[in-house]
């Protein structure tokens, strides 16, 4: 593994970071630390004597800028270090791409005034869609530190039941964080006491929107990590690459259903939705080098300009 390369899964962990952060952000009611200010922080470069609330949002502020500036490098050194029609320089833009989709749904966040108490179905909304771009952008990053370290370019096209698979695979674990940011948001803003008390809270016909929608995410969670967990199963059937991701899979989804159980029965402590969140990132990307590996073009990865072989379409594993 080259220097770019490792520079590469270096920027991947760091956004995952950067993502944790966020959380610690939400869960805490930091959001309007630095006020409705973007990108000051209280209509300032550096805040003087500031709240602990401000210290958690402008050290986001701060760790984010940073992540900016490892993702553009990323582009740089992929056209630089990389050869014309190489997969990581297009998936090194797409991380960028993304990276500034980032900045700008935290930038709207705040600018609308959508954190800290804030109970409207507009900062549900701006939460998904942050989820579904910060997934994206994990993803991107992914497949650019794969293609850094050599895996080779594959495509969906041809790919019969395994690339539909995949698919549906990915379309599952992106509605099921969806579904579990909402619920994150609705535990922070409408915490309980006690069991007995969320359950009342969630049955109860006068609750908010968003207390009612937390009651969707277990069945959805549930739903798509049965998915993921058949696919992988059945892809350990074949000897590949793919099997150690296909192993990684089997072992977050388990881990991340108990990390779900023990959320609800101890009323999502924060240090246990990180936790949560972390196992959703890592599941996300063991999915996403698992998919990558299975549907790998055969060969080394192809010059610019060279169409991929025509391969007939793969079922899944019998």
């Amino acid at each position: 593994m080259d220097r770019f390369a490792r520079y590469a899964w270096l920027t991947l962990a760091c956004n995952v970071a950067v993502v944790l952060w966020g959380a610690i952000v939400r869960a805490t009611g930091s959001g309007a630390g630095c006020g409705n200010h973007w990108p000051l922080c209280n209509g300032e470069v550096l805040p003087r004597s500031p709240r602990i609330e401000t210290l958690i949002e402008f050290s986001h502020r701060a760790t984010s800028g940073v992540a900016l500036l490892l993702v553009t490098g990323l582009v740089v050194w992929a056209f630089r270090g990389r050869p014309r029609g190489h997969a990581a320089r297009k998936a090194a833009v797409f991380s960028l791409v993304f990276m500034l989709g980032e900045a700008a749904v935290g930038a709207a966040l705040v600018l609308f005034e959508l954190v800290a108490d804030n109970q409207s179905m507009a900062r549900a909304l701006f939460m998904a869609t942050h989820l579904v771009n910060t997934f994206l952008l994990l993803a991107a990053l992914t497949l650019t530190a794969r293609f850094a370290s050599g895996g080779p370019p594959f495509r969906l096209r041809g790919q019969g039941l395994l690339g539909g698979g995949f698919v549906l695979g990915l379309l599952g674990l992106l509605v099921s964080g969806v579904s579990g940011a909402v619920a994150a948001l609705g535990d922070t803003l409408f915490p309980a006491a006690s069991l007995t008390e969320a359950l009342r809270q969630d049955l109860s016909a006068t609750a908010h929107l968003l207390i009612r929608l937390r009651l969707f995410h277990p069945a959805i969670a549930f739903v798509a990590a049965s998915l993921v967990l058949f696919l992988s199963l059945k892809l350990l059937r074949v000897p590949s690459e793919g099997n150690r991701y296909a192993w990684w899979t089997c072992g977050l989804v388990l881990f991340q259903i108990l990390a779900g159980a023990m959320n609800v029965l101890l009323l999502a402590p924060l240090w246990l939705q990180v936790v949560h969140l972390l196992l959703a990132d890592l599941l996300w990307i063991a999915f996403v080098l698992l998919g990558a590996s299975a549907l790998a073009a055969t060969g080394s990865e192809a010059p610019a300009g060279t169409p991929y072989p025509k391969l007939p379409p793969r079922p899944l594993p019998s």
